[in-house]
C-alpha cells in the first residue's frame, strides 16, 4: 500500500486552507487509485513550538514534535496544501518542515496552493526547502486563486479546469513515490 499524506500547511484561524485540503482529499480519494491510501494531516493538530526556541525545549513541545515526525515518517509521499503569505510559504509550514529530515528523505511531493497568484511563489519556496530535505517535488501543481476560485475571498468555488492539474499532479506523486520507495 502506498500512503500519501495531504498536509494542510496553515494554522491560522479562519483559514481558507481547510476547504482546499478537503477538496484535495475528496478529489484524490474519488480517483480510486489502486494500492494508494490518502490521509489528511492538519498542521494545526500539532502544537509545534518555534524550532530552537525555549518553548521547544518543554516536554509538551517535544511530544508534539515527536508526533509530527512519526506521522510524516509514515508516508511514502506528500501533497502540501500551501498558502502563500508575503510572496512565500507560510511560517508555520516552514517551521514544521524544519523539524524533519530523515523522515521525508527519498520521498515525493506535490503542491496545491492558494493565494493571489495561486500559491505559486510558495511552491517555489517549497521546492528549495524540500530539495534540501531530499524530497523530489513533481512538476505539475494545482493553483487556486483567491481572486477567481474564492467568492469574496472566502467561499471556495474552484474552476473545473483544476481537475486536470490535480490529476496530473497526483499521477506524478504516485509514480515518483512508488519509484522512490525502492530506495528506502
Amino acid at each position: 500500500m502506498l500512503k500519501i499524506g495531504i498536509v494542510l500547511g496553515s494554522v491560522r484561524e479562519g483559514r481558507n486552507g481547510q476547504v482546499v485540503a478537503d477538496w484535495t482529499l475528496d478529489f484524490a480519494k474519488n480517483r480510486n487509485d489502486e494500492g494508494v491510501e490518502y490521509e489528511l494531516v492538519d498542521l494545526a493538530d500539532y502544537d509545534l513550538a518555534f524550532l530552537g526556541s525555549k518553548a521547544a525545549q518543554k516536554e509538551e513541545a517535544q511530544a508534539a514534535a515527536k508526533a509530527w515526525s512519526e506521522k510524516m515518517a509514515s508516508f511514502d509521499g506528500y501533497v502540501f496544501i500551501a498558502p502563500e503569505y508575503n510572496h512565500s510559504v507560510g511560517g508555520a509550514l516552514k517551521n514544521a518542515l524544519d523539524y524533519l529530515n530523515p523522515e521525508v528523505n527519498n520521498k515525493a511531493a506535490g503542491f496545491v496552493g492558494y493565494g493571489s497568484l495561486g500559491g505559486t511563489r510558495a511552491h517555489e519556496n517549497l521546492r528549495l526547502i524540500l530539495g534540501e530535505l531530499q524530497v523530489a517535488d513533481v512538476r505539475t501543481a494545482v493553483t487556486f486563486s483567491l481572486l477567481s476560485d474564492f467568492e469574496n475571498f472566502s467561499v471556495f468555488k474552484p474552476a473545473d479546469y483544476h481537475a486536470d492539474n490535480a490529476n496530473g499532479m497526483l499521477d506524478q506523486v504516485i509514480a515518483w513515490s512508488r519509484a522512490l520507495k525502492t530506495l528506502r
